[in-house]
């Protein structure tokens, strides 16, 4: 026996109204980021927003998800198809500085941006969280190019992971104020003089 759907039918699209609020977060960051502004950019109202996404706080977990399977999913493509942990994370860099950098959408990292002058201890930790966990991806790739003789023996993955994490958030900031995908490759081919040679 079919239901009824109560109330009033969606009025918008759910996929289109997720992306905005990306894009605002994006932007403006976590904290400095109204309901207001997110229904005048998503086009509802504010019963709309919570009827559908939940409160601001649920939203931006929806958001981040979305993010890292979208804009931020470039770190893991090349983390698992590089050949060596070296080319995994220059080609991380790289890419980093393509997409930080592309027309279309905020400049940046949101994972990295969200967080300034964040005062939400939930979204704080969270953000947090999605930052280490890259770093300590960074750090899995790079011991397994140790154990597999691509780099010194005496090689700290996780301090060279760390170094490459600086060099990640460093990209976003400097493309947020207005550097070009030429000067953070500039950046890039810096920041890999450091890595160590077998």
């Amino acid at each position: 026996m079919a239901t009824k759907q109560r109330g009033r039918p969606r009025s918008f699209d759910r996929d289109t109204a997720l992306e905005k609020a990306l894009r605002q977060f994006w932007e403006h960051g976590y904290e400095a980021t109204t309901v207001s502004d997110l229904t005048r950019e998503m086009g509802i109202g504010a019963p709309s927003l919570y009827a559908a996404f939940g409160d601001k706080r649920t939203l931006f977990e929806e958001v981040l998800v979305r993010y890292v399977g979208s804009y931020g999913a470039f770190g893991g493509h090349a983390l698992a198809e590089e050949p060596t942990a070296r080319a995994a994370m220059e080609r991380v860099l790289r890419e980093a500085a393509a997409v930080f950098t592309e027309p279309g959408h905020p400049h940046g990292c949101m994972v990295i941006h969200a967080a300034t002058n964040c005062t939400t201890p939930e979204i704080e930790q969270t953000l947090r969280a999605q930052r280490n966990a890259n770093v300590e991806t960074f750090a899995a790739r790079i011991q397994r190019g140790v154990d597999a003789g691509e780099l010194p023996g005496g090689a700290d993955a996780g301090h060279l992971a760390r170094y490459m994490g600086a060099v990640f958030q460093g990209l976003s900031q400097q493309s947020r104020d207005g550097a070009t995908r030429a000067d953070l490759n500039a950046v890039v081919d810096l920041a890999m003089r450091a890595w160590p040679t077998a």
